[in-house]
């Protein structure tokens, strides 16, 4: 029975203590010689004795038995041994080491830090969104697994599990706040509501504004209401930096709750103020497993050689990661394809497989999804994430 001692004692004055005893004529426990008001020392399992262990004799005997007793005691304590302690100390367990490599944190506001480390997917299971249209860009439902094929490499793979279910998504939305959306600055709020309207009770948001740098004005948080309140004091100002947004947003995600994660980017056009390349978040992009979705409100005329290269800009990113890009010239159309792009997160299939030939080696892996439609069906087309990178050990 552990014992929180002061010292350590020695077996020896117990035995004596029990002699005594029997020659009183009176019973003996242990918890007598550990009395906490005596020796400082609390068995946990024991009450304590308020009886003294010593009966009334005459004086003189209990002076020659007292004597008697230290002359024994004294030696005994004096040859206190460690081995001869019968309380073990209990064993602690060592804590772990951390890692000699700590990821770098983000910098959430004044400013971006570029040392991050990437993203990673487990090889053990890889999981494969999928979005299925028609001609007509509506969405297919109702297909099997049966209907799949998935290829890493050149190499075809087993599918172990398909999905159809509307699972909860950790969603954040990148909000262009810069001031050329002042024209379409209500139409895109609106947008946003319209959007949340389709989410699932589950699902946690995040929302980040960008203008001159990007700006985290909510945390991750159940409550659409919440998001919406926040969005009330977007105002437009100074100018875009649309990659470094993107940036932000990507290693938000690492804090998301659930394994769907989604990004909605709402703006106006390209780039013109971030530190961040269009090469380097592409890069980054691919090494996240996260869906990126993107409504473009473009002007008919382009200002600027960076509004030209908008559109083609967000529909690379979001191809890389197995979403879309909507664009769109006309912003009272904006909350439309916002509840479109919502039905299509509650809508997808989700492919895993673990893959046939595991090497962590860091390199990126090519992923493809082909579709073996029902006969009948017109031509459809395939939204997939086109790979991720293996681990390295």
């Amino acid at each position: 029975m552990a014992r929180l001692n002061d010292w350590r004692r020695s077996s020896r004055p117990g035995t004596l203590v029990r002699a005594v005893a029997r020659l009183c004529g009176q019973s003996f426990d242990a918890s007598d010689l550990y009395h906490p008001t005596r020796h400082r020392i609390w068995d946990l399992t024991c009450t304590p004795h308020r009886q003294s262990i010593f009966p009334a004799v005459p004086p003189l005997a209990l002076a020659v038995l007292l004597t008697a007793v230290c002359a024994m005691v004294s030696p005994a304590l004096a040859q206190t041994d460690v081995n001869d302690a019968h309380v073990t100390p209990r064993e602690v367990e060592k804590p772990k080491e951390l890692p000699t490599e700590v990821a770098k944190k983000e910098v959430v506001t004044g400013g971006l830090s570029a040392h991050v480390r990437p993203l990673k997917v487990d090889v053990d299971l890889v999981l494969v969104p999928v979005t299925i249209t028609d001609p007509l860009n509506r969405l297919v439902t109702g297909l099997d697994k049966e209907n799949f094929q998935l290829f890493e490499g050149n190499s075809p793979q087993d599918i172990k599990t398909f999905s159809s279910e509307d699972a909860p998504v950790s969603l954040g939305v990148i909000f262009d706040s810069s001031g050329s959306m002042s024209s379409k600055m209500e139409q895109a709020k609106d947008a946003v509501v319209e959007f949340f309207k389709t989410a699932n009770p589950q699902d946690e948001f995040f929302m980040i504004t960008f203008s001159d740098e990007p700006e985290e004005v909510s945390d991750f948080t159940s409550s659409v209401n919440e998001i919406q309140d926040k969005l009330v004091y977007a105002v437009p100002r100074k100018r875009t930096a649309l990659l470094d947004a993107i940036y932000m947003g990507i290693s938000k995600m690492r804090q998301a709750k659930y394994p769907k994660k989604a990004l909605l980017i709402i703006s106006d056009g390209g780039d013109n103020h971030s530190r961040y390349t269009e090469n380097e978040i592409k890069a980054l992009v691919k090494e996240a497993d996260v869906m990126i979705y993107a409504i473009g409100i473009y002007d008919r005329y382009f200002a600027s050689q960076e509004e030209r290269l908008g559109p083609a800009l967000l529909s690379e990113i979001t191809e890389l990661t197995g979403g879309r890009a909507f664009t769109i010239d006309n912003p009272n159309d904006l909350a439309d394809v916002a509840t479109k792009i919502g039905i299509e997160l509650r809508n997808q299939y989700v492919l895993g497989y673990h893959p046939a030939k595991i090497v962590r080696d860091g390199k990126w892996r090519k992923i493809k999804v082909k579709l073996l439609p029902p006969k009948g069906l017109p031509p459809l087309r395939v939204y997939a994430r086109m790979g991720y990178y293996a681990p390295v050990e």
